[in-house]
């Protein structure tokens, strides 16, 4: 378990120029199928949880949903020509599993996965090598029809999904992300219900949990026997700090960062769950589980974005904690905090909690939403977000030099995007999109991530 109280380490001096990270680095951009992908009901794909869901009234920010987001489908060509003029080694994308395999379970649109085969191809065509995510949060509605994460025969669908996909990339793609997020797939979609498919199962969401494990599991087998090169993951993870200095906020932060962090790293990278956690999972855990979801990983994905501050709620509240208002830091337009530092700290913890059990790291999401428009010249200034990005591969660089083997940072995202419940509301792109047109204007962000990863290719000599 990483608790919110974290080490203490002196933060780097000012420096100039671009972040000095370690030789062979690898800088990236990500971004998610439903996201950015649009063409919801083309060529053969079938309907998700996120189709469902953000066509449901009150459920999305600003009542937008996914049908068109960034029309990345019928532009994927044009996409790759920006990250290619960006210069990035790597992109990091999702495989739409209602595209590839419509019901979740038996007949293969040939056409959604052919999609992904051009795509694959594209990045290679301009040296970027693909790293692919077959989950991010969009399972097919009929699993979900048929109790979704709740059933346990949805791991094992995920994992022949992941077979398929396997099977026809893993010769290409060198690096794989069988789920993104889980946390955020099992607690916000059937924990809080304030993501798809929505439901309020409060701590009754430890089965799907559990479930998303297993699937992990089973898509790392399934990855590794179609050939895959390496295998990781890509969990959202915050420093958990306590509301204040009461027992009972400070028991209530490390009860959070068990069910947030320790919940999910410490199955994949030590075969148990957290000793605050495990006496209520011991009903679900069947023998051999804990051993399938614990499957040698090639990298270690860390998605951060802010810390969290967690106090005790109420003795009437529904669960044992509340978020915290955190104050005295920026913010982004998304309203979350900007701690660079803590990105550094949790990294320097993690490595010292875990030691030999931890594999190379990759930041493979970290990215801040600000709305800059293009001014009258087309020109977005969002300068806040160059300063954010800058930070926080500060704060990587940091890490590195303190010992913590991290070997990438993707990110988030490449293209201005279908934030989730917030819809078009929110804008993390380096490219602006114009959601009107689908016109893509290079951000002043991209530019500056040009020249910092230009700057990393000619430290290599």
């Amino acid at each position: 378990m990483l608790t919110g109280i974290i080490v203490q380490v002196p933060p780097p001096p000012p420096a100039d120029g671009v972040p000095q990270l370690p030789p062979g680095f690898v800088l990236g951009a990500a971004t998610a199928a439903y996201q950015v992908e649009g063409a919801v009901a083309e060529d053969g794909r079938g309907p998700s949880i996120w189709d469902t869901f953000s066509h449901q009234a009150g459920r999305i920010t600003d009542g937008s949903t996914g049908d068109v987001a960034a029309d990345h489908y019928h532009r994927s060509e044009e996409d790759v020509a920006l990250l290619g003029r960006l210069g990035v080694g790597s992109y990091r994308f999702s495989v739409s599993w209602s595209r590839v395999v419509p019901s979740g379970r038996g007949p293969v649109n040939a056409a959604g996965l052919d999609f992904y085969d051009r795509l694959v191809d594209c990045l290679l065509e301009q040296g970027i090598d693909p790293m692919v995510t077959l989950y991010h949060h969009d399972l097919p509605q009929a699993l979900e029809d048929d109790g979704g994460w709740l059933n346990p025969a949805t791991a094992h669908a995920f994992g022949d999904y992941a077979a398929v996909v396997g099977e026809r990339l893993a010769d290409r793609v060198p690096a794989w992300v069988p789920l993104s997020e889980p946390n955020v797939a099992a607690m916000l979609g059937y924990g809080l219900g304030t993501q798809a498919p929505g439901h309020r199962l409060l701590f009754d969401a430890l089965h799907v949990c559990h479930q998303v494990l297993m699937a992990h599991g089973h898509g790392v087998a399934a990855l590794r026997s179609a050939g895959a090169r390496e295998v990781g993951c890509a969990n959202n993870h915050a420093p958990i700090w306590p509301g204040s200095e009461d027992p009972a906020d400070v028991g209530a932060g490390k009860l959070f960062d068990s069910l947030w962090n320790g919940m999910f790293l410490e199955p994949m990278l030590l075969g148990h769950y957290p000793v605050d956690i495990a006496p209520l999972m011991e009903e679900l855990v069947q023998p051999g589980d804990l051993a399938t979801i614990r499957q040698p990983l090639d990298f270690y994905g860390v998605n951060y974005y802010s810390p969290i501050r967690i106090a005790a709620a109420p003795d009437e509240a529904d669960l044992p904690f509340e978020v915290f208002e955190m104050v005295g830091y920026p913010r982004t337009d998304r309203g979350w905090t900007v701690v660079p530092d803590a990105l550094r700290e949790w990294l320097i913890t993690f490595r010292a909690r875990f030691r030999a059990a931890l594999p190379p790291i990759v930041i493979t999401e970290c990215g801040a939403a600000y709305g800059t428009e293009p001014d009258a010249h087309g020109v977005v200034d969002d300068q806040l977000r160059i300063d954010y990005l800058d930070a926080h591969l500060r704060a990587v660089a940091t890490a590195c030099e303190r010992g913590v083997d991290v070997r990438g940072f993707y990110v988030w995202s490449l293209l201005d995007a279908f934030e989730w419940a917030e819809g078009l509301s929110q804008r993390y792109g380096l490219v602006h999109v114009d959601f009107e047109t689908l016109v893509r204007t290079p951000k002043r962000s991209y530019q500056w991530y040009a020249e910092v990863i230009a700057a990393q290719i000619r430290s290599r000599g």
